[in-house]
């Protein structure tokens, strides 16, 4: 063997190489030669060096300290770790062994050279038995998952989903289950009969094996796991984790006191086409009106909930007797699958979509691929990925830990905010206006600016009969007010005109708001709005020339009586602004005329659109409020009719 180099090994990577100054305790060398043995990385082994440290020099670069080890410490140390190797590592290990000048002349580094193996290696250590794995800089203890991917990686076990189901046999299968889809993969050929597949020797495909085993001893033939969670009669009263729990949360936690939850047993394809009806409702689209660009919005892309179902159900591990979860919140889908991430794989690979393409359960995978339930391999996550970014949906989170794996949807901006504005909504009906408006402001921040927000603004501004914010907001908004849709202008001048004592700015400020929300389409109702609005503000002729164009683009609304009682009571304004102009001292006398023309024109006018309105209206409340006004016009005509013509 050549001459090692410390220098060049001080930049291999950490977990390849232990470093010691002081070996204190020979079993620690012993253990983590085993672990390099087991060489869970796949570095091809490592070198644990005794007598010397790793540190930084000046600049952070690695830096190796040779302190070295005397030479009776050296030949106990040697001779402690091999004993240990040869009589407590099962199977031996026999590590090469070099020795290497140290700093001082008196003194060696003494270096253990691992080569991995093709076996799995325990040690035995304060009478206990493990298996020892090297995690980064650290060696630990093989458990759980990490301890039965090292037994399939030597050999020494076979993939979980190829085991022999030991609790079950052939009669625990369903064959209509499996004939069904053995037709959906087109391979079942009714005259080989469903025998043939259960057959030991009969393989769908070289890539998994046949789905039945046959015991050596007694011939009892038996199915394989993947086999019971595809095809079993009763597949949990053999592997008892196979369930899914899919429950819906309407806030966002657990703590609401209403839920609805789903204990889905049966066949994994059972239990897939289910949870896939389940999660279809979810994926509802919430439509915007006022976004042209992209109206529908789903909450969640269907590919997405179903890729991220199937990778819970397909990747989990089955030794785990917990159940895959699925669980809806207002704003959020989490989808948890038991057992950590594959080996091989790591979070930052799996978060970027670069993951290798790697299952946990081969055979049931290939299964699901071709019943058209998976994706190919790898591409589940960037599916995901993919598809939430086209609807325009956050990015997928992924937390993982030694016993889960949870991938997190989080629902569409948009419906986000219509939770929202459904919990401000609730405020305003209980009264609750200051926490309305503590919430309203909130979403007022973010941008884009929402019209439903606005419209939730105004209506809190309202109530609390506060002007100030809404001034405010339209200062800093005075650039955007086009883009606001004519119901929110409308409903913000509104605030502006309610107000017990509305200054001249704040009239002056909602006839601008009026005047750009009549440039719009409307609703009747926000017709209406408008109008009545123009009329508060001062401007009656506008609320008329409003009216009288929305009379002609949509002459059905010539037959509303609410909009001819509007723009008979505008006339009326107009025939009052003209009593007072022919009033007024010093006009020349052909003005005053003038106006007194003017006013009863307005005022004929105004009993035509009024009487229309009368014999159109079949509400109570709006014919008494047309009477009204139709009573005040003839006192009018009185004040307006010269002496002479009375």
């Amino acid at each position: 063997m050549e001459p090692i180099d410390l220098k060049t090994l001080s930049l291999r990577q950490s977990d390849q190489i232990e470093w010691k100054e002081n070996v204190a305790d020979t079993d620690d060398v012993a253990a983590t030669l085993s672990a390099f043995a087991n060489d869970w990385s796949n570095l091809g082994g490592g070198y644990v060096v005794c007598g010397a440290k790793e540190e930084q020099d000046e600049h952070g670069f690695a830096r190796v300290e040779l302190v070295g080890l005397t030479a009776a410490r050296l030949k106990e140390v040697e001779g402690r770790v091999l004993t240990a190797c040869r009589d407590r590592v099962s199977p031996a290990i026999a590590p090469l062994v070099q020795e290497l000048p140290a700093a001082h002349p008196d003194r060696r580094i003494l270096v253990f050279v691992m080569p991995a193996t093709s076996l799995a290696h325990s040690f035995r250590r304060h009478d206990k038995t493990a298996h020892f794995v090297r995690i980064s800089r650290n060696t630990q203890e093989a458990r759980n998952g990490i301890l039965r991917e090292l037994f399939v990686r030597k050999g020494a076990l076979e993939e979980w989903d190829r085991r022999v189901c030991a609790s079950a046999s052939v009669n625990d299968l369903d064959l209509l289950a499996l004939r069904d889809a053995l037709q959906r993969m087109n391979v079942f050929r009714p005259e080989r009969g469903i025998d043939e597949y259960l057959s030991e020797s009969q393989s769908l495909s070289p890539f998994v094996p046949p789905l039945c085993v046959r015991e050596p001893m007694t011939r009892v033939l038996r199915p394989r796991n993947f086999a019971m969670l595809l095809f079993g009669r009763t597949p949990q009263a053999h592997i008892p984790g196979a369930y899914s729990l899919f429950s819906v949360y309407p806030g966002l936690d657990r703590s609401e006191p209403h839920a609805e939850s789903h204990e889905l047993s049966g066949t994994l394809i059972d239990q897939a086409r289910r949870l896939v009806e389940l999660l279809d409702v979810q994926s509802y689209v919430a439509f915007d009106k006022t976004n042209r660009a992209t109206p529908n919005a789903v909450k969640y892309p269907p590919q997405a909930l179903h890729e991220a179902m199937i990778n819970a159900i397909a990747h989990r591990d089955y030794e785990i007797t917990e159940p895959a979860r699925l669980t809806v919140f207002a704003d959020r889908v989490e989808v948890l699958s038991p057992g950590s991430l594959p080996t091989g794989v790591s979070l930052e690979e799996l978060r970027a979509g670069r993951a290798p393409a790697k299952w946990r359960n081969q055979s049931l995978a290939w299964f699901l691929n071709r019943l058209q339930l998976a994706q190919a391999e790898g591409q589940g996550v960037p599916t995901i990925l993919r598809s939430m970014r086209q609807e325009g949906c956050p990015p997928p989170r992924f937390e993982v830990n030694e016993v889960r794996v949870m991938c997190v949807l989080p629902a569409h901006p948009r419906h986000a905010l219509a939770r929202e504005h459904r919990s401000i909504e609730e405020a305003i009906s209980l009264g609750e206006f200051e926490r309305a408006q503590q919430a309203v402001l909130s979403l007022l921040s973010q941008e884009p600016m929402n019209v439903r927000t606005v419209q939730l603004f105004a209506e809190v501004q309202r109530a609390l009969n506060s002007v100030a914010p809404v001034r405010e907001f339209l200062r800093v908004q005075e650039q955007n007010l086009k883009a606001f849709s004519p119901s929110a202008l409308a409903q913000l001048a509104d605030v502006l005109t309610g107000a017990e004592r509305p200054s001249a700015e704040d009239l002056a400020l909602a006839k601008k708001l009026y005047l750009e929300a009549s440039k719009g389409r409307f609703a009747e109702r926000e017709i209406r709005q408008v109008a009545v609005g123009l009329s508060r503000a001062g401007d009656d002729s506008a609320a008329i020339a409003f009216l009288d164009r929305q009379f002609d683009e949509h002459p059905e609304l010539n037959e509303s009586p609410w909009l001819l009682r509007i723009r008979g009571n505008a006339l009326i304004g107009q025939a009052k602004h003209c009593i007072h102009t022919a009033k007024s001292r010093g006009l020349p006398p052909q003005t005053k005329a003038r106006a007194w023309e003017d006013c009863r024109r307005f005022l004929r006018e105004a009993e035509q659109d009024l009487r229309r309105a009368l014999s159109r209206s079949t509400d109570g409340a709006l014919s008494e409020g047309v009477q009204k006004s139709l009573d005040f016009v003839d006192e009018l005509k009185r004040v307006a009719t010269p002496p002479r013509l009375r």
